[in-house]
């Protein structure tokens, strides 16, 4: 009797497990989605601070590139990108600690935004062999070529393109223009001093007067009046858009315009002078700009007005988000070619071999990429960091800046050459 209350009770148990698990068993299998494959890079950007009116659109534009690119790329790309974000406020040893961190933190790549960052933090990356990218850049950050990369023309190119530009379309008078200088005191302004201590003679310009200026400047009246007296047929300004507008008011204060022709290198030349300065101030005033502007028609332009209306509408019309949202599709594209070239379990480590990775395939891999024609093609030449070389001329019409001439190729040239470069 027991042996067989004993057999019924094993034979139920049978059943319930068959009854349980056989529907388990002849199931599809649940999706198990695989493990995220992520690649680290470190963005800086000057969002806070003297540079705010920049650096805050630019900081903008570099995280919602990088967000389409995670929701919209990466599918294709077979990674996700972590940026590691931070707020230089344009102090350079913030930009000091910030790099360091990135290094820390496994960063593979990093891009900042200014001149100014990149020249506080170009030392340590170069001894380290982290590579790092510029969107506004001066000679002194790769001549001669290490680890440090310019996104595109840098300050000094603006000059020369802009003196050329003067000398063949505007210039009609006998003898050598006259141009006088007004620097940002870091490197904005001095790529710019250095690219005409290199060229202006060889151009045929005359440089009446070299005037610096800080970046918190409330008045330039005093070194206006002594340039005034130069009486220059250019002033050539090379800083960021609060102290250019403040310049082009007291000149104008001064009686200096009409009758004295302003241009501004990249760094200024930006919807924010137009806000700053006052549309009927800067009318008129030309300068130098690296990307196209938010009316011309190129591909690359629709996923730029989408992602700014919908994320960040106060930067549609800011040609410095068109800057950064480029910098950071150039960086992705650079990680793609790592990847291809050199694995992605290589360049994911964040370590010192995953940054010679990521610089030797990926960066010195990059032939011709557009960035849906946002700006020059970008390509990596040996002996010449520029990533991109192509700037036009722009004018502030009825305060529109709008482009005035065809892309103008920016040659290269070795300023180490030169023995007063440093």
């Amino acid at each position: 009797m027991k042996g067989k209350k004993l057999l019924f009770a094993i034979l139920a148990l049978c059943l319930t497990l068959l009854v349980t698990w056989l529907p388990l068993a002849c199931a599809k299998p649940a999706s198990v989605p695989p493990t995220a494959k992520v690649i680290k890079i470190g963005l800086m950007t000057p969002s806070t601070g003297v540079a705010a009116e920049k650096g805050a659109p630019m900081g903008h534009a570099n995280l919602d590139a990088i967000k389409y690119v995670n929701d919209e790329l990466s599918s294709s790309l077979g990674f996700t990108i972590e940026p590691i974000w931070l707020d230089s406020a344009y102090d350079a040893a913030k930009a000091l600690t910030i790099v360091k961190k990135f290094m820390d933190d496994g960063a593979v790549l990093f891009g900042v935004a200014s001149s100014k960052e990149m020249s506080a933090v170009m030392e340590t990356a170069n001894r380290a062999g982290f590579a790092g990218i510029a969107s506004f850049g001066a000679p002194s950050l790769y001549r001669p070529p290490q680890h440090i990369y310019g996104q595109l023309p840098d300050y000094g190119d603006d000059a020369l393109a802009f003196a050329g530009y003067y000398l063949k379309n505007i210039w009609k008078g006998p003898g050598k223009p006259k141009f006088a200088l007004h620097l940002l005191n870091n490197t904005t302004g001095y790529g710019a001093r250095d690219a005409f201590k290199a060229k202006a003679d060889e151009l045929g310009i005359e440089i009446v007067s070299t005037d610096e200026h800080a970046a918190t400047t409330t008045s330039e009246r005093d070194s206006l009046t002594r340039i005034k007296s130069r009486n220059p047929d250019v002033l050539y300004i090379s800083s960021t858009p609060a102290p250019t507008a403040v310049i082009i008011k007291n000149a104008k204060e001064l009686g200096m315009l009409p009758g004295t022709l302003v241009a501004s290198g990249h760094a200024g030349m930006t919807k924010a002078l137009v806000d700053l300065g006052g549309a009927d101030n800067v009318e008129g005033v030309y300068g130098i700009f690296p990307t196209v502007n938010w009316n011309d028609n190129v591909p690359g332009m629709a996923k730029v007005k989408e992602y700014a209306q919908k994320l960040h509408p106060s930067d549609v019309g800011n040609m410095d988000y068109i800057t950064s949202w480029s910098q950071s599709l150039i960086m992705v594209e650079a990680l793609k070619l790592a990847v291809k070239n050199a694995g992605f379990d290589v360049v994911a480590k964040g370590d010192a071999k995953a940054w010679a990775a990521v610089e030797t395939q990926g960066l010195q891999k990059l032939s011709k990429y557009d960035v849906g024609g946002l700006h020059g093609p970008v390509s990596y030449t040996p002996g010449d960091n520029r990533l991109a070389r192509a700037v036009r001329v722009f004018q502030i019409k009825k305060g529109v800046i709008t482009p005035v001439s065809d892309w103008v190729e920016a040659p290269m040239v070795k300023y180490e050459d030169f023995s007063w470069f440093k």
